[in-house]
């Protein structure tokens, strides 16, 4: 069994009328208009995870914080940017999660000629029916991967900001609803700035997570050469889920308790972060939100079925880092994001006690199941 791959060409999908009354749902696990998923018990969803993880890791050799975040990212119902130097295995991460999961999956490579329409869809004149057919685009697919993303104009990728915050499309006046579950994972080279566009703000703001990869430690680099010299681990790779389970999954992570005490620290951390003195734009209304989904998959990968401290902490670096705006004297000091987010996390006062349901009694510090 096989992911089944939508191609990255616009029009793939002929035939497909669309009209304000009935707008277009693509085809294939996860259509929306289908009957609710019941929620997966957290047995299922650990034993899931730790399967789709394993079949990562078997393509991005000695990175598990990395293919731990990037399932945090799926469960949260966000998306994932991938930025790091070339050849650390930012495209290889994105295609290996996309294809352990068997839904429908494509991939558009970021150029500077790519236009809005090459990545949405366009209508084209039928001159048969002597009437315009929706032409969707790659977007219209349950995780699409866009490479190089920051090579395309902002006209290009202002084309993604509908899809990602509202997961819909809409073209010439006309909604289209993209499938269940969505996620664009996307990368991009910090280093090689020419020819590049920098993220807007707001684009930066609709990825729930940023990870970077970096470069394996020896051990694991040897075994990568040992495994992967001879043959691509990432032709071989199956699917270990599908596109329901998924659904599932995420109804189980939105059912994890969090108790006031947490949601108010998780609001104050992200606060916190609009009053330091190095930043010039702090995390958003959003992010606060992204946050605390991220925080209930950490809690749910562990094991637990209530939030803690130390899943805020464990996700916070990720999810707010690379929406705060530094200040010319905080780059000029090298003060990073990533140093401001560590700084709030000392400076918030931890609520203590319990944090967990009635009968569970779970403390701040509870430890997580791995």
């Amino acid at each position: 069994m096989t992911s089944r791959t939508q191609s990255a060409v616009a029009g793939e999908h002929a035939g497909a009328q669309a009209t304000e009354q009935t707008p277009y749902y693509p085809s294939g696990a996860g259509s929306r208009g289908t009957a609710p998923d019941a929620a997966a018990s957290l047995d299922e969803l650990h034993d899931t995870a730790r399967r789709i993880a394993a079949n990562v890791e078997r393509v991005l050799v000695g990175k598990p914080d990395v293919v731990r975040m990037a399932l945090v990212t799926l469960l949260a119902e966000g998306h994932l940017l991938v930025e790091d130097v070339p050849g650390v295995g930012k495209t290889s991460l994105a295609k290996a999660l996309a294809r352990s999961i068997d839904c429908t999956v494509s991939r558009i490579q970021f150029t500077p000629d790519l236009l809005p329409s090459d990545v949405t869809g366009v209508s084209i004149f039928n001159r048969q029916t002597n009437e315009f057919e929706f032409r969707p685009g790659p977007v219209f697919a349950n995780i699409v991967v866009g490479d190089e993303i920051n090579r395309a104009s902002p006209k290009t990728q202002s084309a993604l900001l509908e899809c990602m915050e509202e997961q819909q499309v809409t073209v010439d006046t006309t909604t289209y609803h993209l499938e269940d579950p969505f996620m664009v994972i996307a990368t991009q080279n910090p280093i090689e700035m020419e020819g590049t566009y920098a993220l807007p703000e707001a684009q930066r703001d609709r990825f729930t997570i940023r990870v970077s990869i970096g470069y394996p430690d020896p051990k694991a680099e040897l075994a990568m050469v040992d495994e992967h010299a001879g043959h691509n681990p990432l032709a071989e790779l199956e699917p270990v889920s599908d596109g329901s389970t998924v659904r599932r999954l995420v109804n189980a992570v939105r059912a994890v308790h969090m108790s006031p005490e947490i949601r108010k620290y998780a609001v104050e951390l992200a606060a916190a972060t609009r009053q330091v003195p190095e930043i010039r734009l702090g995390a958003s209304p959003r992010a606060t939100l992204q946050f605390v989904r991220a925080a209930r998959a950490q809690a749910a990968l562990s094991g637990r079925d209530f939030v803690v401290p130390d899943d805020l902490h464990a996700v916070a670096v990720p999810v707010l880092a690379h929406r705060l705006v530094l200040t010319t004297e905080a780059h000029a000091a090298r003060r990073s994001a990533t140093d401001v987010v560590r700084a709030v996390l000392h400076r918030v006062p931890v609520p203590q006690g319990s944090t967990g349901p009635a009968g569970h009694g779970g403390q701040a510090n509870g430890q997580s199941r791995r």
